[in-house]
């Protein structure tokens, strides 16, 4: 059975308006089509020199399918090199270790031993940074680990400059009135493309806003879901995005078309939470319903896990085989995608509280949690990722709604709101709605 929709255009013909046929009427359309007929053959004519000339030109490039891919794999190997040289580390040992690194980072077998090395950060060395209004519900790193994304309650996104701790760019919205260029309720997800171009933005009304990341210029609107739309992620190295939401589906949309691709179906609750990587598949967690589900986009198949006794309200991939879900009952649980159960469980990883959000860094053995009760713990995954060692804690006041590792792992971006980004159902006083930048310093 496929869960799989797709936007199909029919012809749609009307009965009983048809006129009878006259001879006279045929007559005129077999006359017709002998002048089409003809028509055509003089166009042919003139199209085929042409043709042959392109033909031509094909025939002396003498390029074939195999020459072409030894082509293209000598020019990547070219630009490995200009890197490695730009570093200062060029050497022939370099180029095959990156070559082997990208293979294992592509079947999903790449692990990098950082955990061990990373020192429990100084809170003098935080970065602060205020302006929302009400509590922030998401955060995106650029990739020049520079700027900073955020978005809030206040229907605003904001982008941030780390280096002066200044706002470079703000997106207002006006809450409950239909602006085309602004969110009109809290913006409750965010996603920013790995080549940082494009930025998309969802909210409580179930619209997604497409935004340019270098001057926060508006682009494009989807219109779609039914319900807010909860999670956003773009697939790495393209600029296809991924939406989750509280009416239960999960779409696929093309930014460089504008474009609606597809709908997967298979959650019998809200979608709380999406992520993915490079292949062209995502993650998704469920809520109550209880299950997680890996979205097999070419094959149109999905995988589902099931393993936790609360709602799973967060989700990330750590590679492309393993991946990490908190629960409100406080568990953390890694996963394989080549088993249904999951490889470990830690119940009470925040002393029974809610787990609002994870991060991991890619390809690597350390991730992060954050609680409702204003915890951020940062975890190292054991061999195999069989296993969960706590490396310290982090303790903030307020509600972690969302975390993001920077792609070098020095940095992790922390949003604290007085709220949960999805509700009102506690309200932390004391609380400040700011971003928090956690310098991660190395051995």
């Amino acid at each position: 059975m496929s869960f799989f929709i797709r936007s199909k255009k029919r012809k749609i013909t009307k009965k009983g308006n048809a006129a009878p046929k006259s001879n006279n009427r045929l007559k005129s359309k077999s006359s017709h089509r002998d002048e089409e007929i003809e028509s055509e053959s003089d166009d042919e004519e003139e199209v085929r020199p042409k043709r042959d000339e392109s033909e031509a030109e094909s025939e002396s490039d003498g390029e074939t399918a195999q020459e072409k891919k030894l082509r293209l794999a000598k020019q990547y190997i070219e630009e490995l090199k200009q890197q490695e040289a730009e570093k200062k580390e060029y050497a022939g040992e370099a180029i095959s270790m990156r070559l082997k690194q990208d293979h294992l980072e592509q079947v999903g077998k790449l692990q990098r031993k950082v955990a061990d090395e990373i020192q429990r950060p100084d809170e003098s060395t935080f970065i602060t940074l205020r302006g929302h209004k009400l509590a922030l519900t998401c955060v995106c790193i650029h990739p020049n680990n520079i700027h900073l994304f955020t978005s809030s309650k206040d229907c605003s996104i904001v982008k941030w400059d780390v280096k002066s701790c200044r706002k470079c760019g703000v997106v207002r919205g006006t809450r409950n009135q239909k602006n085309q260029k602004g969110h009109g309720s809290d913006v409750v997800s965010l996603a920013l493309t790995s080549d940082g171009v494009f930025l998309a933005s969802g909210d409580k009304n179930g619209i997604i806003h497409v935004w340019k990341a270098d001057d926060c210029s508006w682009l494009h609107t989807f219109l779609g879901h039914k319900g807010p739309v909860a999670g956003l992620t773009f697939r790495r190295s393209s600029h296809q995005l991924y939406s989750a939401g509280h009416d239960r589906l999960v779409k696929v949309w093309s930014v460089d078309d504008l474009a609606y691709v597809e709908t997967l179906f298979g959650h019998q609750d809200v979608v709380q939470c999406i992520d993915s990587l490079t292949r062209e598949r995502c993650v998704t967690a469920g809520g109550r319903d209880g299950t997680l589900r890996v979205w097999k986009i070419i094959e149109e198949s999905q995988l589902v896990f099931m393993g936790h006794s609360g709602s799973i309200d967060c989700v990330c991939l750590i590679n492309e085989e393993t991946f990490l879900s908190g629960a409100d009952d406080g568990s953390l649980a890694l996963w394989s995608v080549m088993k249904k159960k999951p490889s470990f469980v830690l119940p009470n990883a925040h002393d029974g509280q809610w787990i609002v959000c994870v991060a991991a860094l890619t390809n690597s053995d350390l991730v992060a949690s954050g609680s409702l009760n204003g915890q951020v713990k940062l975890w190292k995954c054991g061999g195999g990722f069989r296993s969960l060692t706590l490396l310290f804690d982090i303790p903030m006041v307020g509600v972690v709604n969302c975390m993001q590792f920077s792609e070098d792992g020095r940095m992790l971006a922390v949003a604290m709101g007085q709220e949960h980004r999805l509700g009102r159902w506690w309200k932390v006083a004391q609380a400040k709605n700011r971003l928090c930048v956690v310098h991660l310093a190395t051995q």
